[in-house]
């Protein structure tokens, strides 16, 4: 066994720590740009904490011998488990957390798909007069109120990812 995706999600993680501090300082700066580096380090903690549960992911699987390039998401991973005939209590915690509306882990996906949607969240009004070829920004979060909130709800997903991935690498090593 390689442990190539032990390592990666340790760097993930590590990713995930140094991203929580820029995105602290930034929350701070006087900048011109600081808006713009607030929004960037949000996503890109969002991006390395689904990284580093990506990466947990293909780690379990090549600890039960189940082929890390087939699995992309925990319904991979429980349904190569199924196929292969085996039970990974691993995957059966993962699956509840992700089918727990109110978990960290089921948040931090909605978080994470939603940094790829191109809606605001809000209707949008059809304006007529607006040409299609103009290009229009749009702040999620324009007031930035919610900065501090969104830090401390990152922290709390990468602590408890990160207390996760200890303690069920600690119970794949008994076995």
């Amino acid at each position: 066994m390689s442990d190539i995706y032990l390592s990666r999600t340790n760097q993930k993680l590590s990713f995930v720590r140094l991203h929580l501090e820029a995105l602290d300082a930034s929350q701070v700066s006087n900048s011109w740009n600081r808006h713009g580096l607030v929004e960037s380090y949000n996503e890109s903690v969002l991006f390395h904490l689904a990284g580093a549960v990506h990466s947990f992911l293909r780690e379990i699987a090549e600890r039960y011998r189940i082929d890390p390039s087939m699995i992309g998401s925990v319904s991979d991973l429980q349904r190569q488990l199924e196929q292969t005939g085996q039970e990974a209590p691993e995957a059966n915690e993962l699956v509840q957390l992700v089918d727990s509306r109110e978990s960290w882990l089921s948040r931090l996906y909605r978080a994470y798909d939603a940094c790829w949607s191109a809606t605001d969240g809000h209707p949008q009004r059809s304006d007529q007069s607006q040409s299609l070829s103009e290009i229009h920004v749009v702040q999620v979060n324009p007031d930035h109120s919610e900065d501090p909130e969104l830090l401390a709800e990152y922290r709390s997903w990468f602590t408890a990812l990160d207390q996760l991935v200890e303690r069920l690498r600690g119970s794949m090593l008994e076995w």
